[in-house]
């Protein structure tokens, strides 16, 4: 470390850091010069099961690096679990400057035949996850008049995917948690932000591959590797983004991209009131142009990634 990294003196705690995404944004952050709590409780991704090995493994590569951390085992969809990264942030190194939001599970399936155990479970850990983490070091950050928070969202959420309406939906309702924490806990000098990952994890190895197309997509997906998404994150942790909140950003192999928060597009006024009989004569005939299409991800971003 050469002590003039953005993230010196900071510690930064990262959840499902043990592997893919969450791995390589340890590892930035790290290399910023931050302390790490690095948290993975090992499941599978479907979220079963857990090993140690992959936290303890992202520690012994911090700590050869020449930096510092330490091992979290909680699952983030426990608030006491939640707690305790936290507490091991302020125990093992004094204080907690910023909290990446990175843990998930992935339980795809079409919606007329999605359970109610993996609607639950997939929400739990996303949405439920970043909320109890989130909330759990809103205090530390409220009583030294700052902090960051970086929530990873996806374009699942922001566009739209199929076979994903438990994950789609966690990850449009940490946009929204986001925004709430933003704009609760700017008074205290806290900021939060969104990032949508494109990256090739196994998070994205069950992406279908059997027609050609599909697995031109699937090579092109896997030259987006996780470390190109950890430079803006590290970015967002550290007292550089001081005036950047509330934001939703997209990072897909070298291009970063700024979306756009819901904002109205149209309006109509009828000054007699509306009907549902004119709804269907007025106003839809006037909205219809500015409808938007359903789409997935791939239908907006049509170029190859660079």
């Amino acid at each position: 470390m050469s002590g003039t990294e953005l993230l010196t003196g900071k510690v930064v705690a990262v959840t499902g850091a043990g592997r893919g995404i969450g791995r390589a944004l340890a590892l930035a952050c790290a290399a910023e010069g931050a302390s790490i709590v690095v948290n993975d409780f090992g499941g599978s991704l479907s979220g079963d099961g857990a090993d140690s090995g992959p936290a303890a493994e992202v520690v012994a590569e911090i700590i050869a690096a020449g930096g510092k951390a330490v091992a979290n085992l909680a699952s983030v969809s426990d608030p006491e679990g939640a707690a305790s990264i936290v507490n091991d942030a302020v125990k093992a190194f004094g204080r907690v400057d910023a909290i990446v939001n990175n843990a998930g599970i992935s339980r795809d399936g079409m919606f007329h035949k999605m359970s109610a155990t993996d609607w639950q479970s997939v929400v739990d850990v996303h949405l439920g996850g970043s909320f109890h983490l989130s909330r759990a070091a809103a205090p530390y950050f409220k009583d030294q008049g700052g902090g960051a928070f970086v929530h990873m969202t996806s374009t699942s959420g922001l566009i739209g995917n199929v076979g994903q309406s438990n994950y789609s939906a966690a990850k449009m309702g940490i946009v929204g948690l986001s925004n709430s924490i933003a704009l609760d806990m700017r008074r205290f000098g806290v900021r939060s932000n969104c990032v949508a990952p494109f990256a090739w994890s196994r998070m994205t190895e069950s992406i279908p591959a059997e027609t050609e197309a599909q697995k031109q997509r699937v090579e092109r997906l896997k030259t987006m590797t996780p470390d190109k998404v950890a430079p803006l994150v590290a970015y967002l942790c550290s007292d550089a983004a001081a005036d950047v909140s509330g934001q939703i950003f997209c990072v897909r192999k070298h291009e970063i991209f700024l979306f756009s928060p819901p904002r109205p597009v149209r309006s109509l006024h009828r000054e007699q009131g509306w009907t549902p009989a004119t709804i269907a004569e007025e106003f839809m005939p006037a909205m219809r142009p500015s409808l938007f299409p359903l789409q997935v991800s791939s239908d907006v971003f049509t170029w190859d990634p660079v």
